[in-house]
């Protein structure tokens, strides 16, 4: 087949880099952040691939060659881009803190188009590590490091390429692939939550994260900021990509929250209603708004609107991060953007 690709079969080929469209997916989405600039990475990656399929002289696997065009088209894009991620500019929007990065293209991508970098049953050790290192804490760590320092993280802690391999596929030498490695992992642990340092395994969600996430949906349809306070960790962490919004601390969130829960209050935004879904494999909730005044009069045409997608991340029984995306990726999860 791989002959068949390089002499000009199109069938062929796309039969062939049909095998890794999704993990390399995944890879850019890793390297860059943004979801959409990693679909655009792929197919710019696969055309490259197809104008260039002569010059695969089979010294590495198909797949291998295919990542070194992916990666650097990505590297490519981070240059173009100029994209810095540097702590937010702006005061906090409740309370006080140091602020975290600013990494406003960060995207959610939902679970289903997401597929794991390795077979449970036999790399378990793997699996867990490529589950974790598509969590939103990692992605927005990563996009910290240098580009070349980020490429060399991700192919050698994430992926499991040996230096070799990992120096071939950036050009340069196996003493450059470590010290890069060596820098870029000393930095990471520096921008993880502490509890993510070691890279823990989230796993499955079980029954316990399940009910904690039917009553953060049912604290919000009640407005009950009690309820909400029995589920948000003392450090708990809200940003709000793409816009500059920020706070740290369950009392600012509280504080904040009671703004938007107000019936008085200028924040005050009416019923709310959410729908539970699940993005980079981890625990979502859609939440949804119904204004006001359609409450009042029963105008069921004004139904819930799409408000926010909460991404969330759940440790020993507590949230301790809320992402929160505007309602314009709700189609991508199947979601409407009026419930009736």
């Amino acid at each position: 087949m791989v002959s068949a690709a390089r002499s000009g079969d199109e069938r062929a080929f796309g039969e062939l880099t049909g095998r890794y469209r999704r993990e390399l997916r995944v890879h850019c989405y890793r390297m860059l952040g943004s979801y959409d600039d990693a679909e655009d990475v792929v197919q710019e990656t696969l055309l490259r691939a197809w104008r260039r399929r002569e010059t695969y002289e089979g010294r590495s696997t198909f797949r291998a060659w295919l990542y070194k065009i992916a990666t650097n088209a990505c590297l490519d894009l981070i240059d173009q881009n100029k994209r810095r991620a540097v702590p937010y500019q702006v005061p906090p929007l409740a309370g006080s803190g140091e602020p975290p990065a600013d990494v406003s293209w960060l995207q959610p991508v939902p679970d289903r188009l997401l597929e794991p970098a390795a077979d449970a049953a036999e790399e378990p050790a793997a699996m867990a590590v490529a589950r974790e290192t598509i969590e939103l804490a990692f992605l927005a760590a990563i996009q910290q490091l240098p580009a070349r320092q980020r490429a060399v993280l991700i192919t050698r802690d994430v992926l499991g390429w040996p230096a070799t391999e990992t120096a071939a596929l950036l050009e340069t030498s196996v003493a450059s692939v470590k010290s890069a490695l060596q820098r870029a992992r000393a930095t990471l642990k520096q921008q993880l939550p502490r509890r993510r340092e070691e890279w823990a395994p989230s796993g499955e969600p079980g029954a316990d994260e399940r009910a904690l996430l039917r009553r953060y949906v049912d604290a919000h349809q009640r407005a009950d900021l009690d309820a909400l306070a029995e589920l948000l960790a003392e450090d708990v962490r809200l940003t709000m990509p793409p816009h500059p919004a920020w706070l740290i601390g369950r009392d600012p969130l509280l504080a904040f929250t009671a703004e938007v829960f107000d019936r008085d209050s200028q924040w005050y935004h009416g019923h709310w209603r959410g729908v539970v879904t699940g993005a980079n494999l981890q625990p979502a909730v859609a939440q949804y708004v119904q204004h006001p005044t359609a409450a009042e009069t029963r105008d069921l045409a004004g139904g819930f609107r799409a408000q926010v997608l909460d991404v969330l991340t759940v440790e020993g029984g507590r949230i301790t991060a809320i992402t929160s995306f505007e309602p314009r990726y709700f189609a991508a999860f199947g979601l409407p953007l009026v419930l009736p």
